[in-house]
């Protein structure tokens, strides 16, 4: 008897000190929450937040920092989070070329990094690495999508727009890899501009049977409002992100019929994506846009490999990040072999449902879609 009472009490002693030793998690966050791009950095912030309120894990906590849509106040942040904040994981980031200037650093001290947005070509090819990972797509692929789509509506002619920075020249080369037309005119615009006159003139004057745009955010919403007063009628194809929830209730009714690609939608039919639109709502008092679903998953993804794996054990936490073990407002979620996405990606109409303007799946673009740089890298 007493020696059983001396094993329990070992044994009691040992998962003590392993209760002891195992650490929380420290997520920090660094995204865009003021100036033209803050729409798109609150809803992927409040998509996160509210998966991690839900699970009420108190071993999870999350420090959230304006990144001003500037790289090197993102760099510093990151340095703070890193140096100061001793954070395990960061995350957070939506323009590509702040992903870019803080990316590869953070990932060579070791630290995980979960793309709620960002994911430029450079990290998913030769650039991938270990501990990155893109839970949102890799850039190309919505534009890809939306290529498509133009070839299988019939056009022949496609004006094709985005701003200047590594998302943007990702999203024209996506677009024009599946698109089978020619190209009328091909224009990279500042990034956060707001005029759009000239190049409205320029699509007026190509030929175009149709135009690609790429603009997020309040570029979007200038662009849209600017082209609807100009009287230019053709068709418009675009991303999600040119047209996504947090855009239509400023461009209006002339946003209505307008066609764009993405791979979340509210429609989606599954009761995660269905209880998410619910409460999502029901706690921010809006739809949820794109963003917001990634936000969502990226925290999910995380708590998944939380409940397998300690953060300071590295391999194993990376292998539990890869096994993608949790309920996805996709739908299906997997990993390809440079931990990009691989999964659907749908053609939506804007539509207005009441008073609300929202956007409703017609069709599938790509199955099982996976991007094109997964073969050049070598991890």
């Amino acid at each position: 008897m007493k020696g059983t009472k001396t094993t329990i009490a070992a044994l009691a002693a040992l998962l003590m000190a392993g209760a002891a030793q195992a650490e929380p998690v420290k997520v920090g966050m660094i995204t865009t929450l003021s100036g033209g791009g803050a729409g798109l950095g609150i809803d992927a912030r409040d998509g996160f937040m509210l998966a991690v309120k839900q699970a009420n894990n108190p071993d999870l906590t999350v420090v959230i920092e304006d990144d001003q849509q500037k790289p090197d106040i993102a760099v510093q942040l990151a340095d703070k989070m890193i140096q100061s904040e001793k954070v395990d994981v960061l995350t957070g980031i939506i323009w590509s070329n702040l992903a870019m200037a803080v990316v590869p650093s953070a990932v060579a001290q070791d630290k995980f990094y979960l793309s709620v947005n960002a994911a430029p070509s450079q990290l998913a090819g030769k650039g991938c690495n270990k501990n990155y990972f893109s839970v949102s797509y890799q850039n190309d692929n919505l534009h890809e999508a939306a290529g498509g789509y133009a070839t299988s509506a019939g056009y022949e002619k496609t004006f094709v727009m985005a701003p200047n920075y590594p998302a943007g020249k990702d999203s024209i080369a996506g677009f024009k890899r599946f698109y089978l037309g020619d190209v009328s005119g091909e224009v990279y615009t500042k990034l956060g501009q707001t005029d759009y006159a000239a190049e409205i003139a320029q699509i007026r004057a190509s030929g175009a049977d149709s135009v690609f745009f790429f603009l997020p955010g309040g570029m979007g919403i200038a662009f849209m409002k600017q082209y609807a007063q100009s009287g230019v009628d053709i068709p418009l194809i675009g991303p999600a992100f040119s047209l996504d929830q947090g855009i239509l209730g400023a461009i209006g009714d002339a946003a209505i019929g307008i066609k764009n690609t993405a791979n979340w939608s509210k429609d989606i039919d599954n009761d995660t994506n269905k209880a998410f639109v619910e409460t999502f709502q029901a706690e921010y008092g809006r739809l949820p846009s794109i963003y917001a679903s990634y936000g969502f998953d990226t925290a999910n993804l995380l708590l998944s490999a939380m409940g397998k794996a300690d953060v300071k054990d590295a391999d194993a936490f990376r292998d539990a990040l890869r096994a993608a073990d949790f309920n996805s407002v996709r739908s299906k979620f997997i990993f390809g072999p440079n931990q990009h996405p691989i999964q659907d990606i749908y053609v939506r109409e804007v539509v207005k449902e009441g008073d609300v303007l929202t956007n409703k799946i017609i069709g599938t673009a790509l199955i099982d879609h996976a991007d094109a740089y997964a073969s050049e890298c070598a991890m």
